[in-house]
């Protein structure tokens, strides 16, 4: 497989640590709202990445942390009147409601910075020893000139990020581009013992110490939003490397923004959207798709056009993939040919093929419809028959399972009083009478049911309210 490396700016061969592993790290949410849509990019994406490498037989260690400190986290614990761990456990659970509405597995290890203080302190101390970082005033920061490679994630020289920073210059930091890895503790905030004081820690140094412990001082994958590369990213790079002395990370996974009817999305602009708002109007599934049609590095505009394609999109294998549940018991009994499965498993090799390629799912899911193609295809042949559709079904169902896709399939139970009418039906219009067709589909249709002919046979489905 061969993945973009924003460190490098090309697409390299992916090599693991340990052969046949991988060791992921996602940034996760800080929870003191709602995820909104750009949050679930990362999300879907990055989920997907690790059902395809586990569906290549690689072992998957996965972390993704929960930002359980924070100063927004903080505010908004004032405003209610509550704690901080009020509120971030709250929307902890509000976050795997949607996690779960979009079919995203669980991480292997979902940790949360207020239960890894004492390894975030152990390397803010190593980094103060080590003189990459200093005190001022009960706070700790990092001395960003002492590294030498800084701003080699986001490909800028030190001098050119410092010129263009918007960062404020406090008299307590040594240099602008300085940045905290401890705060000292203001009056009502939660707070933790330290040899600094007690205080909490930045926002850059939790991810490092929680990859560290979950995965090792050198991990596989690290990835995140575009927005992440700097600064964020660019400082986990320097705390890790300066704390440790090896590389952080070796490949570096970033996806591209969301707007929103071709604008930025923001709350100024109110074209700002939860997930749970867009589910609650359109369902989860077709968010997830939206998430993959694209590569996951391009721009996403969305749009109530792109959803309800999305969901017409949904739509097209859902049917498919009821038809062939459909015909299977009317198919002849029979092996699939080998002529029909070479043509379905290259509809296999095409989406392994694309998802090589750098993740890329918008090729993948075009496999995925020509595979519906070619199935919708073989079912228009009257001698169809049961292997064929045996053998093509598994194979739908495992790429599309690849994608999280499909995952809403329930097989519906048809009554036996109403199949049997089905099958009374059929004898009639066998037997060209028709006006006893008739009445059979009326006694169908007073039931809840609808029958109708289809080029693949008789469809029966629950009447829709």
């Amino acid at each position: 497989m061969r993945i973009y490396n924003t460190l490098t700016r090309q697409k390299e061969e992916l090599k693991t640590i340990v052969p046949n592993e991988v060791k992921m790290y996602a940034c996760g949410p800080t929870v003191y709202n709602y995820i909104h849509i750009g949050n679930a990019r990362p999300i879907c994406v990055f989920d997907t990445l690790r059902n395809y490498f586990e569906y290549r037989g690689y072992k998957v260690s996965f972390v993704q942390n929960f930002t359980d400190v924070d100063d927004k986290i903080i505010k908004k614990a004032n405003e209610e009147g509550v704690s901080s761990t009020d509120v971030s456990e709250r929307y902890i659970r509000e976050y795997e409601k949607d996690a779960k509405g979009l079919n995203v597995k669980p991480a292997t290890v979902h940790p949360k910075v207020t239960e890894n203080m004492d390894i975030i302190i152990d390397i803010v101390k190593t980094l103060v020893e080590k003189g990459f970082a200093y005190e001022s005033n009960g706070d700790i920061y990092f001395r960003a000139s002492k590294y030498d490679e800084y701003g080699k994630l986001s490909h800028m020289p030190l001098e050119d990020l410092e010129a263009g920073a918007r960062i404020d210059v406090s008299e307590q930091k040594e240099s602008p581009m300085d940045f905290a890895l401890w705060k000292t503790a203001k009056p009502g905030e939660p707070h933790w013992d330290s040899p600094w004081g007690k205080g909490r820690p930045g926002w850059h140094i939790e991810c490092s110490a929680m990859a560290k412990t979950f995965l090792g001082e050198t991990i596989d994958i690290h990835c995140g939003g575009q927005d992440l590369i700097f600064p964020h990213h660019e400082n986990e790079i320097a705390q890790s490397e300066c704390a440790t002395g090896k590389i952080f990370a070796n490949y570096w996974m970033h996806n591209g923004y969301i707007n929103v009817d071709n604008r930025k999305m923001s709350k100024s602009l109110n074209n700002f959207f939860t997930t749970r708002d867009v589910a609650q109007k359109f369902g989860y599934e077709p968010i997830r798709f939206m998430m993959l049609q694209a590569h996951y590095r391009s721009p996403i505009n969305y749009s109530l056009e792109v959803i309800e394609q999305c969901k017409s999109a949904l739509e097209r294998l859902y049917n498919c993939r009821e038809t062939l549940d459909r015909v299977l018991n009317e198919a002849q009994d029979g092996e699939i040919s080998s002529e029909q499965k070479q043509a379905v498993n290259k509809r296999r090799q095409q989406f392994i093929e694309a998802m090589d390629d750098d993740l890329n799912t918008a090729d993948a899911i075009a496999a995925i419809f020509e595979l519906v193609r070619d199935i919708n295809s073989e079912l228009n042949n009257k001698n169809i028959n049961k292997g064929y559709i045996i053998y093509s079904s598994q194979l739908f169902d495992e790429l599309t399972g690849v994608l999280g896709l499909l995952y809403q399939r329930e097989k519906e139970q048809i009554p036996q009083d109403v199949l049997d009418l089905a099958e009374q039906r059929k004898q009639a219009r066998k037997e060209k009478d028709f006006e006893r067709a008739d009445q059979i589909r009326n006694q169908i249709s007073e039931l809840g049911f609808v029958v109708e002919e289809t080029r693949q046979g008789v469809k029966i489905s629950k009447k829709k309210d």
